[in-house]
């Protein structure tokens, strides 16, 4: 019903920066909360960034002043500008979102990752 699509992820040097994106599409009336997480090889995911339909942020304490997350909500879109990376950010990114469909039912969906890998 409804499908999240990432891009933007690659390899970058320490210290650079990546912009992810992730479009939702299908059976949308509207979007509540969008946000970004991450799993690293042997790490449980983590929760990165959210975001509400009013513009409401909320970061991990490891990204914070690091990464900005936003939205496009006429395009259904959700954004992860990613500064000052290092190492440690390297992981699987997944976008997620929880849609109130046509049918005015509420589920959450996620897409399938991108990954980003920083180099030392």
């Amino acid at each position: 019903q409804v499908q999240l699509v990432e891009s933007g992820g690659g390899l970058v040097q320490t210290g650079g920066s990546l912009r992810l994106s992730c479009a939702a599409s299908g059976s949308i009336f509207s979007i509540n909360t969008m946000g970004w997480y991450r799993q690293a090889p042997g790490k449980e995911r983590e929760l990165v960034a959210t975001i509400t339909s009013g513009g409401g942020a909320n970061y991990a304490d490891s990204v914070k002043g690091r990464f900005t997350i936003s939205r496009d909500n006429a395009k259904n879109t959700v954004y992860l500008q990613m500064d000052s990376l290092k190492p440690e950010d390297t992981a699987v990114y997944y976008c997620n979102a929880v849609v109130v469909l046509i049918s005015r039912a509420i589920s959450s969906y996620g897409g399938q990752g991108t990954q980003v890998t920083v180099s030392a």
